[in-house]
Formats: structure tokens, sequence, C-alpha cells
């Protein structure tokens, strides 16, 4: 099973994928990079987070923390954070959940994302209102080749199927796979989390190719 997720990410979900009988073949398509700490805005009602990358520049607080999906929800629970709700969906689920949950006029609320990140919701929340605040977290930038132990994996046939959790890790994957390694490809599934990820990956000729009705992690592994 490849892993395509930014490298920490994918070293948390290789545990569960063994667990489920899988051998995790680890080939980030992100890399994270960290920024300094995040000084929190005095008097926010709550704070937002669209992915774990953010956690690191946060300190824990009892601040109510509204995550996008349940693995973002149980990594800010384990780095601290007392109050933490999860929209379990994608940005769109976590600015509904939002508006529903706080109140313009009760104070700012600070969203936590990456680099080039997070306009939409920003956007959303403030036509309902909300003041935003939005700091940047960490930067997410594309690996330059592919990762020797995935082209092993492919080229010897090992792989049966492969998860792409963002767009951008199954646009890294298509523009550095090698083009002697394609026809491997008919032999592997890849399993994305929306259709946005699976339209990025039709490029290739995959032996199957499935997205997740909804857009979170369990629903991805519920695909195998």
């Amino acid at each position: 099973m490849l892993l395509t997720r930014p490298l920490a990410a994918g070293q948390d979900l290789g545990p569960r994928l063994t667990a489920l009988g899988f051998f995790p073949v680890l080939a980030p398509m992100l890399i994270i990079t960290a920024r300094r700490l995040i000084p929190q805005p005095a008097r926010i009602q709550a704070i937002l987070l669209t992915s774990a990358n953010a956690i690191p520049a946060l300190l824990p607080s009892a601040t109510p923390l509204f995550a996008v999906g349940d693995a973002t929800a149980d990594a800010a629970c384990a780095a601290g954070f007392a109050q933490v709700h999860s929209a379990d969906g994608d940005a769109h689920a976590l600015a509904a959940l939002a508006t529903r949950s706080l109140r313009p006029n009760a104070g700012p609320v600070l969203l936590a994302c990456g680099a080039g990140e997070g306009q939409a919701l920003t956007a959303t929340l403030r036509q309902a209102g909300f003041t935003v605040h939005r700091r940047i977290a960490y930067a997410a930038t594309s690996p330059t080749t592919f990762p020797a132990n995935a082209a092993a994996a492919i080229a010897t046939g090992q792989l049966r199927a492969a998860i792409f959790l963002s767009t951008a890790t199954a646009e890294n994957f298509v523009r550095l796979c090698p083009h002697e390694l394609h026809a491997k490809l008919a032999a592997i599934t890849a399993l994305a989390i929306g259709n946005r990820a699976a339209d990025a990956l039709k490029p290739l000729p995959w032996g199957g190719l499935r997205a997740a009705r909804h857009p979170t992690l369990n629903e991805v592994l519920a695909l195998l």
C-alpha cells in the first residue's frame, strides 16, 4: 500500500494500515516545513484548523478548536487541546460547523493554515460576519524527485493500492512518476479522498481509480 501523505502523517497512518493487514510504503508527495509559533490573538473565541500540519505552530489551550476532520481533531486532542470539535469533512464542512457553533459578535476566530491556503474559508466566514485572523502555520512544497522506494515497489509489482489524501499529492505523483513505470500502474488501484484528487490521477493508467464518497480518511480506508 503506497502512502503519499507528508512523512509525519504517513508515519502516523502506517500502523493503522499494518493492523488492517497491509504493508505501508511511505512515498511523501508533499514536504511540510513548520513555521514559527503563532501568537494567539487576544479574546479569540475559537481556533480553526484545516490540517493537522498546523498543530506544531500552536500552543495547547482551552480555547475551542474546530478541525476539518477526525484525523486532525485526534491530533489536536493528542497535542493537549481541551475542547476539540470535528467537521468530519472538508473546508466547506468546517465553515458550516463554525457558522452553526459560533457567533460573529462573540470575538474573532483564528485560522491556522498552510501558506497559500485558507483564503476561501476566510472569505466565507467574513461574509458571515466573522472577524478572521488567518495565520500561516506551515508551508507545503513539492518534492523534486520520485521516491526510490516507491519506484522499486511499483517496478517489482509489490503494490496493490495507493492512497491519495489531497489533490496536491495526486498532482505531484502524476508529475513525478517516471514514464517507464506507467505500465506497472495497471496492477494498482488508486484511492482518492475526493473527486478533485481522482481527476488529477486520471492521466495515469491505473488498474482502478476510486474516490471516497465523503472527504475523510475513514471513507478512503473504507474503499479498501
